[in-house]
């Protein structure tokens, strides 16, 4: 009997179950709709703080970073189109236990974000209703909400991925009448140029705006379902990247020109803020619920995708058999869910949002620094399958200098932000290492 050789792990042929049918169009949608999520109904205000009317340096700052970031997936992605986004490059250009690292940070950084997200609705829904603004009652919003998340979850994939949709339009929409009715209400002396920021001040607001910017890897993760990867992912990213630097600038314009000193004192929700400026109580309330249908809807997502995550690492024995298991009735990774549902309500409830940012990109860094380093390899190699993928002039230099960027990011990180990240790589280490001696 003859045997079929099995596909090289990077072959484009390696899932052919799977069909490819995401176009330049459908991956840039997808890119924009979890790039433009609930951080920026909330982060103006912070990078005021640090920055005044010197804001959109950090802003281009970070389009640039992106750029050559997204550059770097754009070249690792045309060569490898598994399923898994930057966790399948890394995987493919190092071998499993690097793989292992990328996805255990890759948790970490969904973990985070959620729980800042969970913390800036509980703040949300304390400027409507302030009685439960604080304490107590501010806890059992973000109980009550999980509860109801990881409820809908447990019963069943389809409820779940029912509730994330529609989220798009719902938080778009408050934020296109923003702009379209506040730029007619920009002061012009609040935007006057202070000269450029002091090296310190610019590099934190950086690594809190990367929170903004962050989301692209959630949308390269179906690449097994690209079409034509070589050219779809980097027309697709490109767009992507300009169209949403382009909003954040307009925000950031708009409440800076609208508030100006006032606007890092709204830190809540600074753009609800402007918008009563412009709008009067019912822009207020609009853009307020916008921002909490957006994080809501993150949230929701989260909830259904993340968990996920900790029932592969139970089945994979990183984690103890337990978290692999699936409610009997509803076929769902139960434990899993009210696991990361509680993880993610302890955090929330004793962190802020800007804290709870800061903590996830230095995990999204981490993160994006493998990917860059993944792509470095397989332009570096020399001519075999993997060069049939996209060639660009200075290819080499593209990964280096976005890791370079990457690097001086992180040196504005403070010791904490990389404690919990050199832990949760011990931690990984120490779990991969246990699972090699099973074997």
């Amino acid at each position: 009997m003859q045997v079929s050789p099995q596909p090289a792990k990077g072959d484009a042929h390696a899932e052919p179950q799977l069909v490819r049918a995401i176009g330049v169009r459908q991956l840039t949608a997808s890119i924009v709709n979890v790039t433009v999520g609930a951080g920026i109904f909330v982060l103006p205000a912070a990078v005021a703080a640090n920055l005044g009317a010197a804001a959109p340096a950090a802003y281009l700052i970070c389009a640039v970073a992106m750029a050559l970031i997204v550059t770097s997936f754009a070249l690792a992605g045309s060569r490898v189109s598994l399923t898994g986004g930057i966790y399948a490059y890394v995987e493919v250009a190092f071998g499993p236990f690097v793989g292992v690292l990328a996805g255990v940070v890759q948790w970490l950084v969904l973990w985070l974000t959620a729980s800042g997200l969970m913390s800036a609705f509980a703040d949300q829904v304390g400027l409507l209703v302030p009685r439960v603004a604080a304490g107590v009652p501010r806890l059992a919003v973000i109980l009550a909400t999980l509860a109801l998340l990881a409820f809908v979850n447990v019963r069943g994939v389809k409820p779940g991925a029912r509730l994330v949709e529609g989220i798009t339009i719902a938080k778009l929409l408050p934020l296109a009448l923003l702009i379209g009715v506040g730029v007619f209400s920009i002061d012009l002396g609040h935007l006057a140029w202070p000269g450029w920021p002091a090296g310190e001040a610019l590099g934190s607001t950086v690594l809190l705006l990367i929170f903004a910017f962050a989301g692209i890897e959630v949308a390269l993760v179906p690449s097994g379902e690209v079409r034509e990867p070589e050219r779809t992912v980097p027309r697709a990213i490109g767009l992507a990247l300009g169209m949403t630097t382009l909003l954040y600038l307009a925000i950031q314009a708009v409440a800076q020109g609208v508030l100006g000193g006032e606007l890092q004192q709204e830190a809540s929700a600074p753009l609800a803020a402007a918008a009563g400026r412009v709008l009067g109580d019912g822009g207020r309330l609009l853009v307020l619920l916008g921002g909490m249908v957006s994080m809501f809807g993150y949230l929701s997502g989260d909830m259904l995708a993340s968990p996920r995550s900790i029932f592969a690492f139970g089945r994979d024995a990183l984690l103890p058999r337990l978290f692999a298991s699936v409610h009997p009735r509803f076929h769902t990774p139960h434990v899993a869910i009210a696991t990361h549902a509680l993880l993610v309500g302890a955090v929330a409830a004793t962190n802020t949002f800007t804290h709870l940012a800061l903590l996830s990109n230095v995990g999204v860094l981490c993160l994006y620094f493998l990917g860059c380093a993944a792509a470095l390899r397989f332009v570096s190699r020399p001519a075999d399958a993997s060069a049939a993928g996209l060639r660009l002039p200075g290819e080499r230099i593209i990964p280096i200098a976005a890791m370079a960027v990457i690097l001086w990011i992180l040196a504005h990180a403070t010791g904490r932000e990389l404690a919990v990240l050199g832990a949760t790589l011990a931690a990984a280490t120490l779990l991969y290492a246990l699972r090699r001696s099973r074997m």
